[in-house]
């Protein structure tokens, strides 16, 4: 791999022992995958934030490179932590659960990351543009930045996603190639398929990413969707296979680039959807809903307000969200409606990597694919997964 001067300084620790540590894990990973140079990038998102996820061992990691100096050089972003920083005793969080959080959250503030808590930077103030080489970790953040906006990035660890943001650099392989974002097959849609709600494009993201794993699919014969429904498409696809990447004709911005002569094609009914609602639902009845996975747009916000306006909650609602994005709907007015209601609009923190099993809670409501695929294995959650309108009707007064 071709190193400048500068990075080979990098790599014989003339910027200190935390950046040799760390460009040398960027140096590994560019052998292993045949880079042949590292690249400058523009921004970076580090996921690995939630306690829950990062333990002590990794609380402990965090602040021993806080504390040695470690600086980020871009613009860098966190993904959800394990509650919402500023109202956790209000919503049941344990205490010591919120000290430990604390703590991780000091750490990254230290290293100059922006305390964002989000795993939908794009959304709230992150946002790249076409072609721009970038670092993410969050795989919905990774799906929707290289197909719907066009940047370009691998799915990175959480160390990596670290490294290049402290380097100001990745290497150059996968997702940045041109010649690496090519479909490997076309999905088809039957005109029989009825997308309406956002939780539909997350059971067609769920089957699609179980059928092509960690290919890039090309889908056709989709009606033009909004971006929180790309959101939820890619993210299922990302949690159901290992899906970074994914076009659809007329209306990703490479779509028009692709050449899909000859490759494989995969069929999609209304029936392979309905049976991923029927597979994904362990249950029938919730004893918590929650939407915002991925975190809710001010959209989704403003929805779910128009739904419960004027009406009594009979059980915990909770929508998840950015801390930017909860901001403007307090501005809005949307906070005040569904906390009338009974609900509560959660910042930084998601169903999946809050210890909601240590809450009292045993059965989860969630129109998202991604949060029904983690829920049972990450938070020992039975799932109710359908859509809003139904999620909500048992539940209103």
């Amino acid at each position: 791999m071709y190193l400048t001067k500068e990075e080979e300084g990098m790599l014989a620790g003339e910027q200190g022992d935390v950046i040799e540590r760390l460009f040398r894990l960027l140096v590994r990973l560019g052998d292993i995958y045949g880079a042949d140079r590292m690249i400058p990038i523009g921004s970076a998102q580090v996921a690995g934030v939630s306690y829950k996820s990062l333990g002590m061992p990794g609380l402990e990691f965090l602040e021993d490179y806080a504390r040695q100096g470690a600086r980020v050089r871009v613009l860098t972003f966190l993904n959800p932590a394990g509650m919402d920083l500023e109202n956790w005793k209000e919503l049941g969080f344990p205490d010591e659960f919120a000290k430990m959080q604390t703590r991780v959250m000091d750490a990254f503030r230290k290293m100059r990351i922006i305390i964002t808590s989000t795993c939908t930077p794009y959304l709230a103030g992150n946002l790249p543009r076409y072609r721009e080489h970038i670092a993410w970790s969050e795989s919905s953040a990774v799906s929707f930045s290289n197909s719907v906006i066009g940047a370009r990035t691998n799915r990175e660890g959480g160390p990596s996603a670290l490294a290049a943001a402290v380097c100001g650099v990745t290497p150059n392989y996968g997702l940045h190639l041109d010649e690496k974002r090519t479909p490997d097959l076309v999905v088809r849609l039957g005109k029989d398929v009825k997308l309406e709600f956002n939780s539909d494009f997350g059971a067609l993201g769920y089957y699609v990413g179980r059928q092509v794993k960690n290919k890039i699919p090309y889908f056709t014969d989709m009606k033009s969707a909004n971006t929180d429904r790309l959101k939820a498409l890619g993210a299922a696809m990302a949690a159901s296979g290992a899906v970074a990447l994914y076009h659809i004709e007329g209306q990703t911005p490479e779509a028009q680039l692709m050449d899909t002569t000859g490759l494989e094609e995969i069929d999609v009914s209304q029936k392979d959807i309905d049976e991923t609602y029927a597979e994904l639902s362990t249950t029938r009845e919730p004893d918590i809903i929650i939407f915002g996975c991925p975190h809710a747009s001010l959209r989704e916000i403003a929805a779910l307000a128009d739904k419960v306006e004027g009406k009594k909650l009979k059980k915990p609602v909770w929508i998840c969200t950015s801390r930017m994005m909860k901001e403007a709907a307090t501005r809005m007015g949307f906070t005040r409606t569904i906390e009338d209601a009974g609900g509560y609009i959660v910042a930084d923190t998601c169903m999946v990597v809050s210890p909601i099993e240590d809450m009292g809670y045993k059965t989860t409501g969630v129109n998202s694919g991604k949060a029904a695929n983690y829920l049972p294995g990450f938070c020992k959650q039975e799932v109710v997964f359908t859509n809003i309108d139904k999620l909500l009707e048992a539940s209103l007064e």
